[in-house]
């Protein structure tokens, strides 16, 4: 399904900042559409102007949906095609004089337009810059019930904001957030003297739980938290203006026994504050999950840090060993043990300092190039090495099994492609889709006999490559001279 932005792109006419506006809408009407029991649908002018396009739809998630099917990118029915035309052009609501029949079902509709604040704290907006209509399903019309008619209230004047142009507010804390609330979890309603005037009855049970044994209606809110857990909030600014319902922001109040999340909505009319609502949610289990993870990051980061630590002191006593021994062969085997365990550390290093267990690869093999160049200095040899492409991220266990793979074929490259002689070492990373490809080139001498020997380096590299890392490797050398390997990793 197309964004909001690319089906106006497309389909619509809008200037970027109305687009902005509107997807701000849209992050916030879920609540709306709860509020009020309808479904509510965005229309956008379309290009030609002859028409309107659905941008976007939220379903009650208390009541059922009249739009069965998806209907983004249709036009309006015909008998409330002029009630949006008209909702455009006047700027003002326009109700459906008989109700309407859509797939069988009978409803009434109301088209509100939308208006954009221009400046935060003015009365300044644009002239209408979409519309939403509200689709009533007249077959679950029930019996009126307080808090029906309270949710219905308040809903409705979020629709009024709309149309003036005072909803959504340039500080709402839209988006995707773990607890958030929604009105069915709990609602208060207060009035402009921050008194309460209507509770649910999730929300009082929400702060029962909270230590308000008494009635919540007829208090002030903070008054009641505070007489609860015996603290003043004046030091919690955040805590004060959402339970006040002074700003649309949201926070937790916290006790021994729970944490409820806060969230305000403040209410106007003709940019005068009437009140506000609060929607609430019990989220203690979600926090003590939260701290746990949290917990558990910083337990798993310490342990990458300390094998990190005992790995670079294996690499220093293999270098001490290696700088005592008087065996040629035998300090070449402790350097190239020193090396592969040192690309072993780098990982655990760039473990060490996240929260996930994926690895920036870019990052560690700029550190392997690092150790290239101290195997360089100590052949006497002027490596010069080039890097393409981005590695991306690559979850930590193949992480560890291709930076050792790399280490050592750079490694090979420097040592004896270049050996005694400077060029230039050429890198390739290209990332498609679930593949990864490395291209490794030097333009050393290239490969005795034009074949690959069997020792103990290619055996390690062939073994990370096609055995961990499930992918295959190629060398060759090119009728140029040097020599290319080609490694081809699935990411899946």
């Amino acid at each position: 399904m197309s964004t909001l932005s690319q089906l106006i792109s497309k389909r619509g006419k809008l200037p970027n900042i109305d687009v902005e506006w509107l997807n701000l809408l849209i992050g916030d009407w879920q609540m709306v559409a709860d509020l009020v029991n309808c479904d509510l649908v965005l229309w956008v002018q379309a290009k030609d102007e002859k028409d309107f396009i659905a941008a976007a739809h939220a379903r009650p998630s208390s009541a059922g949906t009249l739009f069965y099917r998806d209907i983004i990118g249709e036009t309006p029915a015909k008998l409330w095609s002029k009630q949006v035309t008209k909702a455009f052009s006047s700027g003002t609501h326009q109700d459906l004089p008989v109700p309407d029949s859509y797939d069988g079902i009978s409803m009434r509709v109301r088209a509100v337009p939308v208006r954009r604040r221009i400046k935060p704290n003015q009365n300044d907006f644009t002239s209408p810059i979409a519309v939403v209509t509200v689709h009533t399903n007249l077959s679950e019309v029930r019996d009126p019930t307080k808090q029906r008619i309270n949710f219905r209230k308040v809903g409705n004047e979020l629709l009024e904001m709309i149309e003036e142009g005072s909803y959504p507010d340039f500080q709402n804390t839209t988006g995707s957030s773990r607890g958030a609330p929604r009105a069915n979890d709990g609602l208060l309603i207060l009035d402009n003297t921050d008194t309460v005037t209507f509770a649910s009855p999730n929300a009082l049970s929400a702060f029962n739980r909270f230590g308000i044994s008494e009635e919540l209606v007829g208090q002030n809110l903070q008054q009641a938290m505070e007489k609860a857990t015996g603290k003043i909030m004046r030091s919690d600014e955040d805590l004060t203006v959402v339970v006040n319902g002074r700003s649309p922001w949201r926070a937790d109040a916290q006790v021994s026994t729970m944490t409820l999340s806060l969230r305000a909505v403040p209410l106007k009319s003709k940019n005068e504050r009437t009140g506000a609502i609060i929607l609430c949610r019990d989220v203690s289990e979600l926090r003590r999950q939260e701290r746990e993870l949290i917990t558990k990051d910083a337990t798993i980061r310490e342990i990458h840090h300390r094998v990190k630590n005992n790995l670079q002191t294996v690499a220093s006593l293999l270098r001490i060993q290696s700088r005592r021994t008087d065996s040629k062969d035998a300090k070449d085997a402790l350097d190239q043990a020193m090396r592969r365990v040192a690309a072993i550390a780098l990982v655990h290093d760039t473990l060490s300092t996240g929260l996930t267990q994926e690895v920036n690869f870019d990052e560690v093999f700029d550190r392997v190039l690092k150790l290239t160049s101290e195997v360089a200095a100590s052949a006497g040899t002027n490596v010069k090495t080039i890097i393409d492409g981005k590695f991306g991220t690559l979850p930590s266990e193949k992480a560890t099994s291709l930076a050792m793979a790399i280490t050592e074929i750079v490694t090979n490259a420097v040592e004896h492609g270049l050996a005694n002689r400077s060029g230039v070492v050429h890198v390739n990373a290209e990332r498609k889709g679930k593949k990864l490809t490395v291209t490794i080139s030097d333009n050393g001498k290239g490969l005795p006999e034009k074949k690959l020997t069997e020792g103990l380096g290619t055996s390690i590299v062939k073994s990370l490559i096609e055995g961990e890392l499930r992918g295959s490797i190629n060398w060759f050398s090119p009728k140029e001279g040097g020599t290319t390997v080609v490694v081809e990793l699935p990411l899946s």
